[in-house]
Order: structure tokens, then sequence, then C-alpha cells
């Protein structure tokens, strides 16, 4: 690295702590371009988090790499809005053209910009997320539900298990109410045109696009028909799911 003779490093989703040998041996030492505005989502899944916590803005942050875990001083940062139906994978795309443009006005502005500390007591973590982070809790707000679906989209997905065997939601909506059953079970909420969906804590989750086992990605209806699930069928509770092989 130091042969190099590199005036600045970048470093980009790169899923571990470099040593401060080497983030020191640029002249000016390295640049992360960040998923998220720091200090919150620091970690190797900012944009899954933030989705899944029902964030609303995030954004891109550069900053001068230190030997925490995104710590360093921050030298710039835009923010823009998350989609109510935006998924992890479409917002990484978003960002990705982001970072590009902040990592570009960062480095013509180097000689500029006045790296400001991060106020650490307001910092949140977005660890790498792990299959059972997609687990769907049926006990939960049908809302918090529909962001575990859109966070963990393209990865691990949000995994239940229903009378057919597992199943990933790719996709959902969230209807306010009050379901007459308990929490997982199949019911058709009176205003959802007779279509079904699954009572959670305060509402329902109504599946737009879900995956079999071992098969292709379809739309609920067609999952319904082909499964022969009706109203009154039970999803079981995420311990009750097994990571597919």
């Amino acid at each position: 690295m130091r042969a190099l003779g590199a005036d600045v490093a970048v470093v980009v989703a790169f899923g571990q702590i470099l040593p401060a040998a080497v983030l020191d041996a640029p002249r000016r030492g390295s640049i992360n371009v960040h998923g998220s505005l720091l200090p919150r989502y620091r970690g190797a899944a900012p944009i899954q988090w933030a989705i899944m916590r029902g964030e609303t803005i995030t954004g891109i942050t550069t900053f001068q790499m230190d030997a925490g875990m995104d710590t360093g001083p921050m030298l710039l940062s835009r923010s823009t809005t998350i989609g109510p139906a935006e998924t992890a994978g479409e917002l990484a795309v978003r960002l990705a053209a982001l970072g590009a443009d902040v990592l570009v006005d960062t480095l013509a502005r180097l000689d500029a910009l006045t790296p400001t500390p991060q106020p650490h007591a307001d910092a949140t973590l977005a660890p790498r997320l792990k299959r059972t982070d997609g687990y769907l809790d049926w006990h939960r707000p049908a809302r918090e539900l529909v962001n575990v679906v859109r966070g963990c989209n393209p990865w691990p997905g949000a995994l239940a298990r229903g009378p057919a065997g597992a199943l990933t939601i790719w996709r959902a909506t969230a209807l306010a109410g009050a379901p007459t059953h308990a929490p997982g079970t199949l019911e058709r909420p009176p205003a959802a045109g007779g279509e079904l969906a699954i009572a959670a804590a305060d509402g329902w989750l109504c599946p737009i696009e879900v995956q079999p086992e071992n098969r292709r990605t379809m739309a609920w209806s067609d999952y319904l028909r082909g499964a022969r699930i009706a109203a009154g069928a039970v999803f079981a509770k995420p311990d009750a799911v097994r990571p597919a092989s």
C-alpha cells in the first residue's frame, strides 16, 4: 500500500475492519462511503436495518476512517427519502449512485473540508443480517412486519411456515384493523375486498409476492390456489422455521 504512493484510499462496502497500518498508508488517509446518515446505523447492514426499523429518511455519509467501526470524523453527507414500499435491494441501487456523487464531491473538496467528530451518544448499530432476522413474528404490528419483508429483500427473505411448508414473503402491505383470530391466522379483512391476509398484532399482513420452498416466486393469490389454503389456516411462529438448504 505504501509503495503505491497514493494520496488517498476509498473504501466502499468492505465487510471487515481494516488495521490502522492499512488505513494510514495513503498520505491523506482512507475515506469510507457509508450507506446511512452517521452516527446512525453503523455496521455492515445500514440499508436493511434502516428499513426494518421503519425509517423514512436515510442517506450517504463520507468519513475519515479510524480504527473503530464507522466511528471516524464525518466529511460530507446527503439525505434521501425511503419510499414506503421500497426494498433494501432497491434502496441499495439508489444509494450506490448517490454515494458515487458524494464521493466525487468529497474528493474534489477534500482540502477545504473540516472533518466533524461523530456524536457517539447518538450512534445505533446495524449488524450483519442473519437468516433469523427475517423470521416473521405474527405478534408484532402489521407495519413492522412489512418493514421486515422490505428490509430482508433480497436477502435473507422474510420467512414463515404455513400449512403447505416454508414460505418466503418478498412483498407485502399492511392493513389496519382488529383481527378476530390469533396472530398468524388467515382471515378475510373487511377492507380487503375478499382477499385473504394474515392476522398480526394490530391488523393484517397482506402478502403480494411469495415463494414457497424450492419453487419460483409467485403472486399470493396463485400460491393460495396452488396450496389449497383457506381462511382459518395458521402460519407458524418464526422459531418453527428451518433455514433452507
